[in-house]
């Protein structure tokens, strides 16, 4: 078979199987990693690479050497990343140029991997002669490198020489594996495997997360107070706040558990969600849920009031008039106030209509929070249902910071930002 022929084959088997690829990741997502793949004929594990990647949560984008292509096809690698890949500044056919100083400050990380003995010398040395090195030299971000060559050339005092070099510039060596190699020669200089990349990728990203290891609440969406077995009495919450901010501090490197009512919302990070309905479905999981927790941000918009009795069957449409008695809910945020220990940060919500700041203030201390949100239905792209928010953040001393509209994700961070001040000391 011929080696075409081979990669052909192994493109389609990657594009179909079921491989044991890295998991969702929050470490990773959204992340822009740029892929550089060399000359090697382990340049094959660079779609299992670039599968693991994405499934990670990664956009990856790829960077052939002009030798790299008689090992993969750029086809194979563009169909897994869903971007076009890199092999040249310019391509005559169409007319388009590679900008390599864009590539360069678009990613986040820049991995090199399989990297060759060639390549390291020319990283090492500051030649500049393909597009891959051209990105390199033009690239911010920190660069992982992961080599593949055989064992005389991985041990020549040249290679060495030029690792250590890459080393002292602030770039992460991914050690190369012992075993069976292209020559026959049994040793170093295999490129470590797919998963072991994305494993310390994640590593070495993990420990700049200013929440690693902190467990945080969201709560988020409506809860639905049963009439009868078709009808409820609910608002208008979509969830989209709470959602994101369930998301960013997830990304922020926390293990969330996001307790929500109602909704059409979807998140693809790898959190716990607890699915509710009532408010007093929500009081037993956040009960259950805030002893645990070290930040806990109360984001739903939960009934103040629900029906004294539901009907066992449908009420039927007779009267001219119909009353429904009604009954308060229990006030959960005041209740987790109430539990808080020291060392929690508990943050509420104020949505008001009107006095706004003087009701979010008393709500502050009244229900001893940490921080209190505060939007206004009389500001233009606040409120339910909308992509967009408008806030004011007012914390224990009474100092207040002032948002203008943005959207809820960005809105997520700047919540988190000030939660950050209080939680990261």
């Amino acid at each position: 078979m011929t080696l075409k022929l081979w990669l052909l084959f192994f493109s389609l088997y990657i594009c179909v199987s079921e491989w044991p690829f890295a998991a969702f990741s929050p470490m990773l997502n959204n992340k822009k990693i740029l892929l550089g793949v060399c000359g090697s004929i382990a340049a094959y594990k660079s779609a299992l690479l670039v599968r693991a990647l994405v499934k990670a949560g990664a956009e990856v984008r790829v960077v052939l050497t002009p030798d790299a292509t008689h090992f993969i096809t750029p086809l194979t690698l563009a169909t897994l990343s869903k971007n076009p890949v890199y092999t040249q500044y310019f391509e005559a056919e169409t007319g388009v140029w590679s900008n390599h100083v864009e590539l360069g400050l678009w990613a986040d990380y820049l991995l090199i991997a399989p990297a060759s003995a060639n390549t390291i010398g020319k990283m090492a040395n500051g030649l500049c002669d393909n597009l891959l090195t051209a990105v390199y030299l033009s690239a911010k971000c920190p660069v992982f490198f992961a080599p593949a060559m055989d064992l005389d050339m991985w041990k020549h005092e040249t290679t060495q020489d030029n690792i250590k070099r890459l080393k002292s510039f602030g770039h992460t060596l991914i050690a190369p594996n012992k075993g069976e190699l292209a020559s026959g020669l049994y040793g170093e200089g295999r490129m470590a495997e797919p998963d072991e990349i994305v494993a310390l990728l994640k590593q070495e990203i993990s420990k700049n997360l200013p929440l690693l290891g902190k467990k945080v609440l969201v709560t988020a969406g409506p809860t639905y107070e049963a009439i009868d077995p078709v009808r409820f009495i609910g608002n208008h919450s979509s969830g989209k706040m709470g959602f994101a901010l369930a998301e960013e501090m997830t990304a922020l490197g926390a293990e969330v558990t996001l307790i929500t009512g109602p909704t059409a919302e979807k998140t693809a990070f790898n959190l716990h969600r607890i699915d509710v309905v009532s408010a007093n479905d929500m009081l037993q999981a956040c009960t259950e849920a805030f002893e645990h927790c070290d930040i806990t941000i109360m984001s739903a918009a939960v009934a103040d009031y629900t029906p004294v009795n539901v009907a066992e069957q449908k009420i039927k449409k007779q009267d001219s008039a119909f009353s429904i008695e009604l009954k308060k809910t229990t006030d959960i945020l005041a209740q987790l106030g109430r539990q808080k220990r020291e060392g929690q940060l508990l943050i509420g919500f104020a949505l008001e209509t009107e006095n706004e700041e003087a009701y979010a203030k008393e709500k502050l201390n009244k229900k001893n929070l940490d921080l209190i949100v505060l939007n206004s239905l009389k500001d233009e792209g606040a409120g339910f249902k909308g992509d967009t928010n408008k806030i004011t953040i007012i914390n224990r001393q009474l100092d207040k910071v002032e948002f203008d509209v943005k959207s809820k994700k960005m809105v997520a961070k700047d919540i988190c930002a000030e939660i950050l001040k209080l939680a990261v000391r």
